[in-house]
């Protein structure tokens, strides 16, 4: 296993110019290629996946100007390759630098807190006291909190039984959502589905759904049943021949043959 990482680390090296040509200007490729060569020595069952899928996934983590440090983003399993998954903190970060929010938040709200949510003349509010001593219980709920510079407050508030049905949704169950990320997955939850109200740039929006290839969001696809079928075809035949046999041919014009043809 120390080989396939040292060889991947190499792997991970020679890609520098690759890294430089995809980065913002304030992150240097020798930095992002060190955080990456951590992340594989953190992680080294990714040694064992496929290792294109890694490459692409770090080439959409320097696209996105996030290091895949497991707080702005992580390299995860997804079946047998390797995902680039964004963090919340990387989501937070790049929101704030965009300049187009004033500030913006998410938290997940535990058995044993203090929640409100009111709506009253003056808008929607929110009020929650985390309970730091003690047991908080478990998690009974998300929220994501955003507030533009002209003073608009935005809130998205979700239920354990809105997270599961996106949770169900995704092809990796038994990735960041059963591991130790699964508090990020929660709150970005949350922050995505807010996301869709607030004024963003075309990169941000990216950014935020990077990561909805890992769930399963086509509509299936409904195929009629056989047997209806095949009673509206045989209804249809009889319909046809039906009507062919109520058609009365028309009888052929006489017309003189001394006459002149118009």
């Amino acid at each position: 296993m120390s080989n396939q990482i040292q060889v991947l680390k190499q792997s991970i090296q020679a890609m520098a110019p690759q890294f430089k040509a995809a980065l913002p200007s304030h992150i240097s490729p020798e930095k992002f290629v060190r955080v990456v060569q951590t992340a594989l020595g953190q992680n080294p069952e990714l040694a064992n996946l496929d290792r294109n899928s890694l490459f692409a996934a770090c080439v959409k983590a320097a696209q996105d100007g996030l290091l895949p440090d497991g707080k702005e983003a992580a390299l995860v399993k997804f079946g047998g390759q390797v995902q680039y998954l964004p963090m919340v903190n990387g989501l937070l970060k790049k929101i704030r630098n965009s300049g187009e929010l004033a500030t913006i938040t998410s938290h997940v709200i535990y058995k044993h807190d203090e929640f409100k949510f009111w709506v009253d003349g003056d808008g929607e509010h929110i009020e929650h006291r985390p309970l730091f001593f003690g047991e908080r219980g478990p998690a009974v709920g998300v929220y994501a909190l955003a507030k533009t510079k002209d003073g608009a407050t935005y809130y998205e508030i979700m239920t354990m039984e809105q997270i599961k049905a996106v949770e169900n949704s995704s092809r990796s169950k038994n990735g960041p959502w059963s591991g130790p990320f699964r508090d990020e997955m929660l709150r970005k939850t949350a922050i995505r589905r807010l996301s869709k109200r607030l004024p963003m740039s075309t990169d941000l929006e990216t950014v935020v759904e990077r990561d909805d290839e890992m769930y399963d969001i086509t509509p299936a696809k409904i195929e009629p049943e056989p047997k209806i079928v095949e009673k509206k075809s045989k209804r249809l035949s009889k319909l046809v021949e039906q009507t062919e046999s109520e058609i009365v041919p028309e009888a052929p014009v006489e017309t003189n043959a001394d006459e002149d043809v118009i």
